[in-house]
């Protein structure tokens, strides 16, 4: 079921006719707000996926309207927009809850293009069929869904920070690494100088807390809180887990995160 509703996010983003006339940007807002706050304001699941699906539809029908992207969408705080420091992409991403507790994760990214004309590219959860996150190289169709609060330029790459409801017993937050090609993305890659495996970082922790992840640009470093089992013998068991009072970094390097860890958290603004 999950994957039948991720494939009618991706027909809609990919298969809408490109030929339809401008629209007016402020009306389409609107609509864009109100089908927004539909998705977690209904009770009912069904109604929340529908908004949704209106919503993708919506939006692709205002990111095709010539010079879109320049226009803010001010007004949909429900979903995040993140645009590279250098205002050629930006990265659409929301998620819908569901009655067991998981979560949907939607998301595009769109590029500038010297025309004005749209450049598309659809992300797709595959969450549950991604055996290690923490180790794989994923891509636009393979996505370890989302919402980014954060985009942080490193080298050719940028980092993503994002948060990431689970299930209903605990909830993550992400350090993604995303490399934009002229027609792809890629989703990790191993700067994680603490273990060359990984290709992105995962934090478990309870729903009951709440985490710290924030990069501080002037010292070019990423604070977190360092995550722990309550007790050694609920290792593993991530509703469990939470902030121990203490923190780490990573510190970027030439293109590199250096984990410095049991740091001094210098502004906790």
């Amino acid at each position: 079921m999950r994957t039948y509703f991720l494939l009618i996010a991706l027909f809609l983003f990919s298969h809408l006719q490109s030929y339809s006339q401008e629209k007016d940007m402020a009306a389409l807002e609107d609509s864009l707000s109100h089908y927004g706050k539909n998705m977690f304001a209904s009770i009912s699941e069904p109604i929340r996926l529908e908004n949704n699906f209106a919503f993708i539809n919506t939006l692709v029908e205002a990111l095709k309207n010539k010079n879109s992207f320049d226009y803010p969408f001010s007004r949909l705080e429900m979903i995040s927009i993140l645009t590279d420091p250098d205002s050629t992409f930006r990265v659409f991403s929301w998620n819908i809850p569901l009655n067991d507790g998981s979560y949907l994760f939607y998301g595009s990214i769109q590029f500038r293009t010297r025309s004005g004309e749209l450049k598309l590219l659809p992300l797709l959860d595959k969450t549950f069929e991604i055996e290690d996150p923490q180790t794989e190289i994923l891509s636009s169709d393979k996505w370890y869904g989302a919402q980014y609060y954060d985009i942080i330029p490193i080298k050719d790459s940028y980092i993503l920070l994002g948060w990431k409801g689970h299930s209903k017993d605990y909830t993550q937050k992400v350090i993604e690494i995303l490399t934009v090609g002229e027609d792809s993305v890629q989703l990790g890659k191993t700067v994680f100088l603490e273990n060359e495996e990984r290709t992105r970082r995962v934090f478990n922790y309870t729903r009951q807390a709440s985490m710290y992840l924030k990069y501080h640009p002037e010292e070019k470093q990423i604070y977190f809180d360092h995550i722990a089992p309550l007790k050694e013998e609920l290792k593993g068991q991530y509703k469990y887990y939470g902030p121990d009072l203490s923190h780490d970094a990573y510190e970027i390097k030439n293109g590199k995160l250096d984990l410095e860890e049991d740091i001094e958290l210098r502004n906790n603004n």
